[in-house]
């Protein structure tokens, strides 16, 4: 195998390895096999560009195109041409799941569940990781700036991870770092053949350069495992200094929160309330939420309603990113109610629990007006309030009239088709949606002669006569596998039941969404509502024209079957209205934070008596924004690249002056004139200034003298300045060779005679790299006199002085 083979399998290598501190934060490992096997194509694309060969950039440039067709293929590949092309629907495509994995950080507790959002900020990360490791090790042969993107993979994992194992993952980022680093140290000995040894140890002697006691054959392997160490200790370094991001994924804890900011319009970020649904049906103990009075005849109706889940993507259920408004004083009529269906309007007043704190505000739906205190916001679509800046409902009192809206069987059976738009946008079912829930949906529903007959047998079906069995101890996912699965073994709770009648409908052409809140609670001795934990709830909302959005009630033994989908449909009007209730919610007991039955699951998610929406928690955290994260890693980045900028330019210089030229006279002399180039700098990173009054015979003696170079060294200085004379004073100059071998031979022996201290500094910061600012002076000094020179620029120039002078 070539040395350049080598070091691609070892690049590959310690990328994946690197790849692995990601594995903790994301559940399941599949998607690490699917990162490799991209990655092996994206190497194997490299190496035949380099066996071409290729330029280095086109290189690089075919590897990120093939990168790019990869990663269309894998999450675009409905929207591009030709299923790998990625035209413009492929583009929107790819966005779209890099803002909802975004979203998703800020969501879901660590382990957090694999969207496809996620999945391609994680796939393609590792991707882009593995393409600059490669670029730098391999193209530009240089394996210690490689270790920069797989230090900042690792570092990003232990920043955001709990620490559970992280000293495992940082061995192996650490191991596959080493042995890239061992690669290229094997490949640069066998292009140098035998490496010389240092200087005796005596002051000022000369080594014969064929003695093994010099050190010098160890000295690539010795500055393999000092640099190694460094990267190590930096490793170990920066995730301490990582800002602490404490909400959602980034910081173990599920997020509850949307981000209401801005109070001109604004955004509602995409959230799941989902995460702790479970975990809260789960309490041993049904604390207390809220409480409230109404003037409803009969509650058993009023769900309080947190918000609507209105995106399936196939991986969950999701809120779709809605604009914000002020609240209005009376909100709009809701969305497709007619005149002719009976509604009637009540009252209700509703006391939060101080230590029910999240950002969404319980509400009967459809609400009509809402009075409250505070900073709150209106998302239209889903007729929610969203608090603004920091507001949420912890403590809050506040007063919501509602309509109950009446619809007969009949109007629901007449219901018109529901605006185009708006079913386009309810109806979409994603690929991965097995063919099973659509043909179970048809057997389901055969013989229906409407929407709604459809609706009602879907309801029956997983209310009461398809064998289905309530059970919360059942995993809570909501893609479509889970769907699938759900359908197969028939056990399951509210997110279950509610999820599959809504992606079913939606296989049916019935516009539908899924609500979360609370069931109507529980009636206490003084006429009020009391509403707990084991009362939140998620359930399924079906559109019909002329009456908007409907509930339905699929899940058994929990809230109340929807008195429309029944045969006979009695009315419910309204008694005096009550007033603000001060009972048990208004002074509530202290919630502990850690209850001894908290789970470990809550822990890790942070839901001991934090519990993310619908359940009582501290203060919410909104989510960290994944601008802010994409923020913090480049900070991080940047931090770790600055001080190692001379390091890499010098790396770079030195490839480019040693490569490969032509091979006519004119390249010949270019060679020469970059090698002594390249040696003078050596020279001056050890601390040898360069003296441009010198000739070239005499300032190779210099450098011999002061470096304290063997005789093959200093032969090797002399040969080089023996072709620069060639070039610059002989009428036709000889064409040398070797100059590359005899560049390379000199900065061994600089690096071996120097001390520890010395290697490090020509290393690290070389002094030629002042170099770069001379170029950039030179270029700005270049710049202004060509301006100046510019024609009428005498004109300028002169009337500017006279104002000048004027205002002086």
């Amino acid at each position: 195998m070539s040395g350049r083979a080598r070091l691609a399998l070892c690049a590959f290598a310690a990328t994946l390895l690197a790849s692995g501190a990601l594995l903790p934060l994301v559940e399941g490992a599949g998607w690490l096999l699917q990162a490799a096997l991209l990655l092996g194509v994206q190497g194997g694309v490299g190496a035949l560009a380099r066996r071409v060969p290729l330029a280095r950039s086109l290189t690089i440039a075919s590897q990120m195109l093939v990168t790019l067709l990869l990663l269309t293929l894998v999450f675009a590949r409905d929207q591009a041409l030709f299923g790998v092309v990625p035209g413009p629907q492929a583009v929107v495509r790819l966005g779209e799941l890099l803002v909802a994995g975004g979203e998703d950080i800020g969501t879901y507790a660590i382990p957090a569940p694999m969207t496809d959002g996620i999945r391609l900020m994680v796939v393609g990360g590792v991707v882009l990781i593995g393409l600059a490791v490669d670029a730098l090790a391999v193209t530009f042969r240089s394996a210690a700036p490689a270790g920069l993107p797989l230090l900042a993979l690792y570092s990003v994992a232990a920043g955001l991870g709990d620490g559970g194992a992280g000293w495992l993952w940082f061995l192996l980022a650490a191991a596959g770092y080493l042995l890239l680093l061992l690669a290229e140290g094997r490949d640069r000995l066998s292009q140098w053949g035998r490496v010389f040894g240092g200087a005796n140890p005596s002051p000022g002697g000369l080594s014969d350069g064929l003695s093994g006691r010099g050190g010098g054959a160890a000295a690539p392997v010795r500055t393999g495992r000092r640099i190694g160490v460094l990267a190590l200790g930096i490793a170990l370094v920066v995730p301490l200094a990582l800002p602490a991001l404490d909400s959602g994924l980034l910081g173990g804890r599920g997020g509850g929160g949307g981000n209401g900011k801005g109070s001109g319009g604004g955004t509602i970020s995409a959230v799941n309330p989902l995460v702790s649904l479970k975990d809260n049906l789960n309490q041993p103990e049904n604390r207390e939420v809220m409480t409230y009075r109404t003037n409803a005849q009969d509650p058993r109706n009023l769900y309080l309603r947190i918000l609507a889940l209105d995106e399936f993507n196939g991986s969950e259920w999701r809120s779709s990113t809605r604009r914000l408004t002020d609240v209005p004083d009376r909100l709009p009529q809701p969305t497709g109610l007619g005149r002719d269906v009976a509604v009637t309007e009540i009252r209700t007043n509703i006391s939060s629990s101080p230590s029910y704190q999240q950002s969404y505000l319980p509400l009967p739906y459809p609400a009509s007006e809402v009075a409250i205190d505070g900073r709150w916001r209106y998302e239209p679509e889903g007729r929610t309030l969203v608090g603004d800046n920091g507001q949420n409902t912890g403590g809050a009192q506040y007063e919501a009239s509602s309509l109950i809206v009446e619809p007969t069987a009949e109007q629901l059976a007449a219901a018109g088709p529901p605006p185009r738009k708006l079913l386009n946008e309810y109806t979409q079912v994603p690929s991965s949606l097995p063919g099973v829930v659509a043909e179970t949906a048809e057997e389901v529903t055969e013989g229906s002669a409407n929407a709604y007959e459809r609706a009602v047998k879907l309801q029956s079906w997983f209310a009461s006569e398809g064998g289905f069995t309530y059970d919360t101890s059942v995993s809570s996912g909501t893609g479509s596998s889970a769907i699938a699965r759900f359908l197969r073994d028939k056990e399951g709770f509210c997110i279950h039941f509610s999820f599959a009648m809504a992606a079913m409908a939606r296989t049916l052409d019935i516009p539908s969404r899924v609500a979360v809140g609370f069931t109507p609670g529980t009636l206490q001795a003084d006429g009020s509502y009391s509403v707990g934990l084991r009362d939140a709830h998620a359930w399924p909302e079906l559109y019909f024209e002329g009456i908007g959005w409907t509930r339905f009630e699929p899940t058994p033994s929990r809230g109340s079957t929807p008195e429309y989908t029944l045969p006979e449909t009695p009315t419910d009007g309204a008694s005096d209205p009550a007033q603000p209730s001060a009972g048990a919610s208004a002074a509530p007991s202290a919630v502990p934070s850690a209850p001894e039955s908290c789970s470990p699951q809550m822990r890790r998610q942070g839901e001991c008596g934090l519990s993310a929406a619908p359940g009582p928690t501290s203060p919410t955290d909104e989510g960290t924004p994944a601008g802010t994260v994409l923020l913090v890693v480049l900070g991080a980045l940047l931090v770790l690249l600055l001080p190692l900028l001379p390091l890499l330019w010098r790396v770079r210089a030195r490839n480019r002056r040693l490569g490969s030229g032509g091979r006519t006279p004119a390249d010949a002399a270019a060679r020469a004139l970059a090698a002594w180039q390249e040696i003078t700098d050596c020279a001056w990173d050890y601390g040898i200034a360069p003296d441009e009054s010198l000739t070239p015979r005499k300032a190779a003696a210099r450098i011999v003298r002061q470096g304290g170079l063997d005789i093959t060294a200093g032969e090797a200085v002399h040969r080089i300045a023996g072709a620069v004379e060639q070039v610059l004073y002989a009428p036709e100059p000889r064409p040398a060779a070797g100059l590359t071998e005899d560049a390379l031979t000199v900065r061994a022996g600089l690096e071996a005679s120097a001390g520890r201290g010395a290697r490090l500094r020509a290393k690290l910061a070389p002094r030629s790299a002042v170099r770069v600012a001379w170029a950039v002076s030179d270029r700005w000094a270049a710049l202004v006199q060509r301006w100046t020179d510019r024609p009428g620029r005498g004109r300028w120039t002169a009337r500017l002085r006279r104002l000048s002078r004027q205002h002086g």
